[in-house]
């Protein structure tokens, strides 16, 4: 009986049945399919729930990393002008009123750099105490 059963749900071995068994048949393959097609609609919607829940985080990641890079072009503007305001960038380690000068290298194609490194003049006053020099460079 089940397999018969099955064969009838494939639309296979029709025809020993009379159109009240006909009507209950195809009654009974729109309910499962009014099931099948609840249940997907029910994972569509979870998953476009799922993506908006996604994009969201993604756009407040990105507006996020937009505020910092502002914060960063600012302090880099700031530091640019402040270079240019001590005699510009080469002139800036010689002349500089601070033992430490600032200098920023950038590229299109790597991330931005910063240098700390120590006055040329100080270098000179620590090398002829004995001092040791002082050097960093952030990367």
């Amino acid at each position: 009986d089940l397999q018969e059963s099955h064969k009838q749900l494939m639309g296979e071995e029709l025809s020993s049945l009379g159109v009240r068994d006909l009507q209950g048949l195809e009654n009974r393959l729109e309910m499962s399919l009014r099931s099948i097609k609840t249940r997907k609609d029910n994972l569509l919607r979870s998953e476009i729930e799922e993506l908006h829940r996604k994009g969201s985080l993604i756009h407040q990641e990105n507006t996020e990393l937009c505020r910092r890079l502002n914060i960063m072009s600012q302090q880099k503007m700031e530091l640019s002008r402040k270079s240019c305001e001590s005699g510009g960038a080469t002139d800036a380690n010689k002349s500089s009123s601070t033992p430490f000068s600032f200098r920023i290298v950038q590229d299109a194609n790597i991330p931005a750099n910063l240098e700390l490194s120590q006055a040329q003049q100080n270098e000179q006053e620590h090398s002829e105490t004995g001092a040791p020099a002082l050097g960093l460079q952030l990367s």
